[in-house]
């Protein structure tokens, strides 16, 4: 069965982007150092169509992740382009050839055409929710997993859903101190965890998790 993973990386102090992401700054100030465990890794490195790169555990946990996933789910604020009705001349913070190779489904409130990119991306815009966007994710994600992408207020929507089936936090050795909180605004009930695996490097620790129903 298609389950809906999430794989992310997070500070210590449980912030995923830094304060006041920007048009020139996405991820905040401060939030690239999140994800400097990855970037001279051979498995980072292939998606974003480049070559060369380490090979350890780190690596093959990425791959793992990639090669497991057929369809991408994201908020607009991961898309970018600002509030209100599209301007159709944004097409992501990622160029004419965005790293995902796969269909992403962007939540929005506003609706526009699919935008087909290089490389085998289809941006597909849903008004209608999130369980909408899971369905057609789903329909065609080949067998393979759906991946929540982020922000964090989409991440929360369906970890309050109880559709999450599988979490992968890579905690970083970083404190942030301020910023987007990945696991704000769930409720007042609590959510029991399984533990699935803890795997620990020298540059991140890798946790993940099941939901218990």
């Amino acid at each position: 069965m298609t389950k809906l993973t999430l794989d992310i990386t997070m500070s210590l102090d449980g912030f995923i982007a830094g304060h006041t992401p920007r048009a020139e700054q996405p991820l905040g100030d401060g939030g690239e150092r999140l994800h400097e465990w990855m970037y001279g890794l051979e498995a980072f490195r292939k998606r974003h169509g480049q070559v060369g790169g380490t090979t350890n555990r780190d690596a093959e946990i990425i791959e793992e992740s990639l090669a497991g996933t057929g369809a991408v789910i994201m908020g607009r604020g991961m898309f970018g382009g600002g509030d209100g009705p599209w301007d159709e001349s944004w097409k992501g913070w990622w160029g004419d050839e965005p790293p995902f190779r796969q269909p992403v489904f962007v939540l929005t409130h506003h609706p526009r055409e699919p935008l087909v990119m290089q490389g085998g991306t289809t941006f597909n815009f849903v008004t209608d929710g999130i369980g909408s966007a899971l369905e057609q994710a789903r329909s065609v994600a080949a067998g393979k997993n759906v991946a929540v992408g982020g922000g964090a207020n989409v991440v929360q929507q369906y970890l309050r859903a109880g559709l999450l089936d599988e979490l992968q936090v890579h905690v970083a050795p970083l404190l942030l101190g301020q910023g987007v909180r990945l696991f704000d605004h769930l409720g007042t009930d609590p959510t029991e965890l399984e533990v699935i695996r803890v795997v620990e490097s020298p540059a991140v620790t890798h946790l993940k998790y099941r939901p218990v129903r």
